[in-house]
């Protein structure tokens, strides 16, 4: 059969990269976990309602367990003892895995500058976009989901995810 002739094959036939359509399936089909732990939380719930509608960007899939996540939302104020649970649903997460620190508390600590809140959830797990805001607008939080599927595109697909060279609090 000679296929070099157009007209056998017609538009039955689509040539790309795999990373590109791996990509595009991640990117069209992300899987959220919320962590959330203060008035963040109560925005993201306003963000997946009708109004805003986080499933117009293929991130309605809210999940309830790490294991089948692969974007976290830290949601609120951390303390120090919410630390090794905060690293521990990070570390059940399967790879690739992108985090998203929502909100004043959970970027900075917010205005709580004490012995018991963490100040940022970057000392303990690697974050890939920062939203400002207390709380954030839910149209910064779609604004996340949007970047993180920008940094999807960049990303080769058969390889392991590179988090530099972080070491955080909780790491041995």
């Amino acid at each position: 059969m000679d296929l070099s002739n157009h007209s056998i094959l017609g538009d039955a036939v689509v040539t790309t990269r795999l990373d590109a359509v791996v990509n595009w399936g991640r990117q069209s089909s992300l899987w959220p976990f919320v962590f959330g732990t203060a008035c963040c939380a109560i925005e993201f719930m306003a963000t997946a309602a009708s109004r805003y509608d986080i499933s117009r960007f293929g991130a309605e899939v809210l999940r309830f367990s790490p294991r089948h996540a692969d974007l976290l939302f830290v949601a609120g104020t951390i303390s120090y003892k919410q630390a090794p649970i905060l690293k521990q649903i990070y570390d059940q997460m399967p790879e690739p895995k992108w985090v998203v620190s929502m909100g004043a508390c959970a970027c900075s600590g917010g205005f709580y500058d004490n012995y018991t809140t963490l100040q940022g959830i970057d000392e303990i797990v690697p974050v890939d976009v920062y939203i400002a805001g207390c709380p954030p607008r839910p149209e910064a939080i779609l604004d996340a989901v949007v970047q993180i599927q920008k940094k999807m595109w960049k990303e080769p697909a058969l390889e392991l995810q590179d988090h530099g060279d972080f070491k955080g609090k909780l790491d041995d």
